[in-house]
């Protein structure tokens, strides 16, 4: 027998076993003692306090997102939400932008008065490429550690933002939690008969330091994040 032959009878013979649940530790030929798993209040002891109520949670987030470089604000009205982004549009010169559809977006969209790309319809990469912007919903904000919570599904797929220079988040109030656990719950609750394909944690804009330890800003995604919240 040769290695090759030998090497392919042993992935044969894994695949016969049928491989476990997920964190199931007493399963398959080489169960080990049940795995003990912490509750989520025991995991909050050694993680950053949120506070107890909105306000205290909604200045945790100001403050983190504040640190990661990325720009949030918590508006009234939908009509702040459009003035902002009308802003946005003429400082930064924007010639068209890339979005999906959506109660936040389809608002947005009409604020911004650009042509848009939206994702949802069939459309060309190249043109998503030129966009000035991706402007997005979300599942959550997280202020323990001033993240976003985006699937493929409430942000129109992977694209939006990861190709604009400028991902633009949209949320609701009600959409801020306290920690991590709670944005697990959130996404249990919404998915949990058919998770998304893409689940991701934004946490400021797409930066690296493997250069002589200088952070730079953009170098893998987005260069700029901007959260708007009412």
């Amino acid at each position: 027998m040769t290695e090759r032959e030998n090497i392919l009878g042993r992935i044969r013979e894994a695949l016969a076993v049928p491989a476990p649940p997920p964190g199931d530790a007493q399963a398959g030929p080489h169960a080990t003692a049940p795995a003990t798993v912490p509750s989520p209040a025991a995991l909050r002891q050694w993680l950053p306090q949120v506070g107890v109520g909105f306000e205290e949670r909604l200045e945790l987030f100001r403050t983190q997102t504040a640190a990661l470089k990325a720009e949030f604000h918590f508006l009234n009205t939908e009509e702040e939400v459009a003035k902002l982004l009308a802003e946005l549009r003429a400082t930064e010169s924007w010639n068209s932008i890339a979005s999906h559809r959506g109660k936040l977006t389809d608002l947005a969209c009409r604020a911004v008065g650009l042509p848009v790309c939206y994702v949802d319809e069939g459309y060309d990469v190249a043109e998503l490429e030129k966009c000035d912007a991706g402007i997005t919903e979300c599942d959550a904000l997280v202020a323990q550690t001033g993240s976003v919570l985006v699937t493929s599904r409430s942000a129109g797929g992977r694209g939006l933002s990861v190709l604009p220079p400028h991902h633009v988040v949209l949320a609701r109030r009600e959409q801020l939690v306290g920690d991590l656990s709670d944005a697990f719950v959130v996404l249990k609750q919404k998915y949990s008969a058919s998770y998304p394909s893409f689940i991701s944690f934004i946490t400021g804009p797409s930066r690296t330091g493997d250069i002589e330890r200088i952070l730079v800003l953009g170098a893998h995604g987005p260069k700029k994040l901007t959260i708007l919240c009412h």
